[in-house]
């Protein structure tokens, strides 16, 4: 319960004062992917691979430049993305398999972004790699606020 009270406190300190400009939600992109730098994008500067759709975005939204990865691996930093828990706090903490399905799955316990901007009426997707849990599972995507 305080978990969700923080986590809903911090979407409402983001977006009230948009909202109350008269101004419409914003749309959100975040694109996360395994072992891509900071400089592998041509809006960061990458010169030698093309990046003309997202470098387009960067020139048409909000570039961020002080971002840093949750964890040195992909399922931690899934989960610290998803929960805005550092490493330390995080359910999952390292890449743990399951065989014969997936990865650890996220706990349902856990309050994810994807479940606060439904309450602010975002629709909210999940394109790609997933990794915190399988069909079935507490962590897989439609069960965290993803569709």
């Amino acid at each position: 319960m305080k978990k969700s009270f923080l986590a809903t406190a911090l979407v409402s300190v983001l977006f009230l004062p948009i909202l109350s400009a008269g101004y419409q939600k914003p749309n959100i992109i975040f694109i996360m992917a395994d072992d891509l730098g900071y400089a592998d994008l041509g809006c960061y500067g990458q010169e030698q691979i093309l990046t003309p759709n997202i470098d387009q975005m960067c020139k048409e939204g909000k570039k961020f430049t002080r971002h840093y990865s949750g964890s040195t691996v992909c399922a931690p930093s899934r989960c610290s993305l998803l929960t805005g828990k550092h490493i330390g706090h995080c359910y999952i903490r390292g890449n743990k398999e399951l065989r014969p399905n997936d990865q650890k799955p996220l706990a349902k316990e856990e309050v994810t972004i994807a479940e606060l901007l439904k309450t602010q009426g975002y629709t909210t997707s999940c394109i790609g790699k997933w990794g915190l849990g399988w069909d079935g599972s507490e962590g897989h995507p439609n069960k965290q606020g993803l569709t």
